[in-house]
């Protein structure tokens, strides 16, 4: 069992930037780590993914170049920084992890139903 727990949402201006954090607790080992966000209304969609030990990412291209994910070392948190966000990018952000042995670019890694574990989620509000 692993426990997962996002911390770090909250009230931002467009062309601010946040911090997620996510935590894991229990049985911690897994392969990869990912965020995900789900606006409402929407369907959950894949942010970003890293590899346990963190020297690996993935980006959904809508991320690229203003979302990064990061990990110090697999006993670390999983980290979203968020840069130039937009009312867009307003959504709950979870934070999940997956027992797959996959290339870090593999489509299966953008699969909700993949991951085993999930956070409650953390809100993002971006207002313009």
């Amino acid at each position: 069992q692993v426990l997962l727990v996002e911390s770090g949402g909250g009230l931002v201006q467009a062309g601010g930037s946040l911090r997620l954090s996510c935590a894991a607790s229990g049985r911690t080992f897994s392969s990869y780590m990912g965020w995900f966000r789900q606006a409402p209304g929407k369907e959950r969609e894949f942010v970003a993914a890293i590899s346990w030990s963190g020297g690996n990412t993935y980006y959904a291209d809508s991320m690229k170049g203003r979302f990064t994910i990061s990990r110090d070392s697999a006993k670390n948190p999983v980290y979203l920084q968020m840069n130039s966000l937009k009312p867009e990018d307003s959504a709950v952000y979870y934070c999940a992890a997956a027992s797959l042995i996959l290339p870090i670019d593999s489509p299966r890694l953008r699969r909700t139903g993949e991951y085993n574990y999930w956070g409650q989620g953390t809100q993002v509000t971006v207002s313009s």
